[in-house]
């Protein structure tokens, strides 16, 4: 190959590599309007708002995230993008470190504001675990909780706390 092609190919391959064309990741505020915004939904739609949550396109899907519906009487997933998950017993489902991490988001989903929850599960297509925040709440009037969750190593569990203070 020549120099200049291999020049060329070198430049295309670091522009469309680059962060700037990488699909940006989703943030804890983001995560905690989209999931506000869910319940408000869910408490006029009912159960028949959970096809929105079903898919990876549309208003509850937003850059790598998604909101998600789950009914922890159960502990399932009633509305979410992977239809493998849903309708099935999740609580036994562990992280790395062997936190049952939907037990978890339903303790967190008690506390009249909702909490977060941090663990340790793969990105899509990988198998190495990242850390994991997600923010879940009680969905007034049903059996439902509403949540969202972002792969984060910076945030702080305090500085979450504090967003839903």
């Amino acid at each position: 190959m020549k120099p200049i092609i291999k020049l060329l190919v070198f430049l295309f391959l670091f522009v469309v590599s680059s962060p700037i064309y990488a699909e940006e990741s989703g943030n804890p505020k983001e995560v905690l309007a989209k999931v506000k915004d869910a319940v408000e939904f869910l408490s006029k739609a009912g159960e028949s708002g959970f096809a929105e949550f079903n898919t990876d396109k549309g208003k509850w899907s937003w850059k790598d995230t998604y909101v998600f519906i789950m009914k922890c009487d159960e502990v399932a997933l009633y509305g979410h993008p992977n239809p493998n998950l849903r309708h099935k017993d999740l609580s036994k489902l562990k992280d790395k470190n062997g936190n049952y991490f939907f037990i978890q988001l339903c303790d967190a989903a008690k506390n009249s504001k909702g909490g977060w929850i941090e663990y340790l599960w793969p990105k899509p297509g990988e198998t190495t675990p990242s850390r994991k925040i997600s923010y879940v709440i009680q969905v007034p009037g049903t059996p439902y909780q509403a949540g969202a969750g972002v792969y984060n190593e910076d945030v702080s569990m305090d500085e979450l706390n504090k967003l839903i203070e």
